[in-house]
């Protein structure tokens, strides 16, 4: 399993690879149009993706797919499912008078899926992603594959407290955005740069995320313990911009059909109530 995991992450590299070369206006527009490379490079890319697909099959056995997973999209995740609704915190901030802007900041794997479900989410505002637990000189996507920089590929949150709060990001984030209970890696991908991780900006939400964290494990929501990391930001630095939205511009991408869309939608299906048609910036 670890042999066609380590197949996945190179495929998925290899294409943001390609983007990265393309970069720019080029690469933007050809993401418009759901594809990164053209008809042969997606077809390419296509059949190492199909090879490295695995599906969980009556909870115990796994079984290699071929095109079909990727018909099955919908149903299949990067995420793990919890033994049941995962509880809403029982500490949390209460929702502001007025309404204003605080920033929360994620890392729950690749940052194309984690953005991809907090920008559908009524009340934020804005999201980026990016790099955060390293130095600014090693933020760089070239850098942060070599996993030696210390950063985790995140996403900064910005929300307005009024409409939503910061428990309810918490909520959103553990039940639909990542699995919380794989360490320094996230399905295919693997890597510290790759582990779950909450970058707290005050003491309040460290205390509201320790609080939760430790609810969750009390209440077994999850087949295995939560491994995510409750740290500080020290410093947040925005990604490239052919990683910004990647997943709305790229839907028929196959990582983004196995990975990416089954979290839209959870959300849309966990949470009706806040999920709203992100169309774009």
């Amino acid at each position: 399993m670890d042999a066609m995991f380590s197949q996945c992450s190179q495929w998925k590299n290899r294409q943001r690879q390609e983007l990265r070369f393309r970069g720019g206006r080029e690469g933007r527009r050809k993401g418009r149009r759901g594809r990164t490379g053209g008809a042969a490079t997606s077809v390419g890319l296509l059949r190492l993706m199909v090879e490295c697909v695995e599906v969980r099959v009556a909870g115990s056995r796994w079984m290699r797919l071929g095109v079909v997973a990727v018909a099955m999209a919908g149903s299949l995740g990067c995420n793990a499912a919890p033994k049941g609704p995962v509880p809403a915190p029982a500490v949390d901030a209460p929702l502001a008078a007025a309404p204003g802007r605080q920033t929360a900041v994620f890392a729950g794997g690749c940052f194309w899926g984690t953005q991809s479900v907090f920008e559908r989410v009524k009340g934020v505002v804005a999201t980026t992603a990016g790099y955060a637990g390293g130095s600014a000189s090693t933020a760089t996507y070239d850098q942060v594959t070599t996993e030696t920089t210390g950063h985790a590929e995140s996403v900064k949150v910005v929300y307005d407290p009024s409409r939503i709060t910061y428990g309810k990001l918490l909520q959103i984030f553990f039940s639909v955005a990542h699995d919380p209970t794989q360490l320094n890696r996230q399905g295919p991908d693997v890597g510290t740069s790759y582990r779950s991780a909450i970058f707290f900006v005050n003491d309040e939400q460290r205390r509201i995320a320790a609080a939760y964290i430790a609810q969750l494990d009390a209440a077994k929501a999850f087949p295995r313990p939560i491994v995510t990391e409750v740290t500080p930001l020290k410093g947040f630095y925005d990604a490239e911009s052919y990683h910004q939205d990647y997943a709305l511009h790229n839907p028929d991408n196959p990582y983004i059909m196995v990975c990416d869309r089954p979290k839209i939608d959870a959300l849309q299906k966990e949470f009706p109530e806040l999920f709203f048609d992100y169309k774009g910036k």
